[in-house]
């Protein structure tokens, strides 16, 4: 066999040798590309059972599913919430209104900490979505872990049958000051935000009309005394309405008809009221107002018209008063000004406002409070002091 041929014949068995090494590279290939795909099937699977486990305990926080029974009071008080303009349609089309949102990272919070959701960040997006921060308003509010998103967002409004209430008794002869002590006490709101509703806030009653805004005072002795219910957290506006809706109520046309037959006006009847308020043993009311309009009224009595009542310096100066304090400059200084003080001094309840307007038939001008807690009358002077230094055991 020449070289030439023997040549040939070496590459024809050398042919078959590279088409076995292809096959083999092929088949690796395709192995290596099975796995991969087993393995790219296996992660989506995990993913998917995860995000699915994920979803699916979102979906038992979102829907109150599965969830040990717990409740919890949850207060969102007015300094989280903060004004906002949305665009609402009307009957003439679009017009501008301002709103108050709740802040939801407040919210989220406090319903975690308290055991109510597990999962903020769900809650947020449900509120998004939902515009929940436009139905919230402040208050206090018992939630519980049956309440699925949506019941939560609902019984953290206005509207909410799980608004928490208190019951608060106001003391006829309470003052502005402590009643809105007593509020704030209460939880019902806080004395600064009822202060400013009462200054700044026109309320549309007959009895105030001639009452000028600025001062919160000015609502003094209208008030009503009463037993209240009230939300916790409620708009100051609402809570102080509520008491002078239950005065306008209380006072009636009749009574405002007698009132003016008899020559007075019913702010005239509330002072006097205030002071007999301030001033009774809780069985003297009528005898009282007898000696406030005598002292008033009959000037030749040798009083001049100076009513001489210690509870109008008391309510002037806030504090239990000395001898010196007789003289202290005051248009609610009785003893140096003549006629009524410049507004009540207390908040009356019915029986004193009754006995303002149907005093007592009598001859006196001067009482004495006695060592019994009970009050002497007197028609002078004279005899008033010797009453006072006989319990001074003079």
């Amino acid at each position: 066999m020449s070289q030439e041929e023997r040549r040939r014949s070496a590459g024809r068995r050398e042919q078959p040798a590279e088409r076995r090494e292809t096959p083999r590279r092929r088949r690796k290939r395709r192995g290596f590309s099975l796995l991969g795909t087993l393995l790219y099937v296996a992660f989506v699977i995990g993913i998917s059972t995860l995000l699915a486990a994920v979803g699916w305990v979102a979906a038992n926080d979102v829907l109150a599913l599965n969830k040990a029974e717990h409740s919890a009071i949850i207060t969102l008080p007015e300094e989280i919430f903060t004004e906002k303009e949305v665009t609402v349609e009307t009957d003439e089309g679009t017009e501008t209104e301002t709103i108050q949102v709740a802040d939801l990272d407040y919210v989220a919070d406090q319903l975690v900490d308290n055991g109510i959701i597990e999962f903020k960040l769900v809650f947020r997006l449900f509120s998004l979505f939902s515009n929940a921060e436009e139905k919230m308003t402040p208050g206090t509010y018992q939630l519980d872990t049956d309440m699925d998103y949506r019941a939560i967002v609902t019984n953290l409004g206005s509207n909410s049958a799980s608004r928490q209430m208190v019951t608060v008794t106001i003391p006829e002869g309470f003052t502005v000051d402590q009643i809105f002590q007593r509020l704030e006490d209460e939880g019902v709101s806080t004395v600064a935000k009822l202060q400013d509703m009462a200054a700044t806030h026109d309320y549309a009653f007959s009895f105030l009309q001639e009452i000028p805004l600025g001062d919160y005072k000015r609502l003094e002795g209208y008030l009503f005394p009463d037993t209240y219910e009230f939300y916790m957290g409620e708009d100051p506006k609402m809570v102080i309405n509520k008491m002078l809706v239950n005065f306008d109520r209380r006072f009636t046309d009749e009574m405002r008809a007698q009132v003016q037959e008899n020559g007075y006006t019913v702010r005239d009847i509330v002072i006097i009221a205030s002071m007999i308020e301030r001033e009774t043993d809780g069985t003297d009311r009528a005898t009282i107002a007898s000696v406030i309009y005598n002292r008033w009224l009959n000037t030749s009595a040798g009083t001049a018209g100076y009513l001489g009542v210690d509870a109008t310096l008391v309510y002037a100066l806030g504090r239990t008063i000395t001898s010196e304090d007789y003289t202290a400059d005051t248009p609610y200084n009785t003893y140096t000004h003549q006629g009524l003080p410049p507004g009540p001094i207390s908040n009356p309840g019915m029986e004193s406002i009754l006995a303002a307007m149907e005093p007592e038939d009598t001859n006196y001008y001067y009482y004495a409070l006695g060592s019994d807690g009970t009050h002497s009358f007197f028609q002078t002077l004279e005899e008033q002091q010797n009453f006072i230094a006989q319990q001074r055991g003079e």
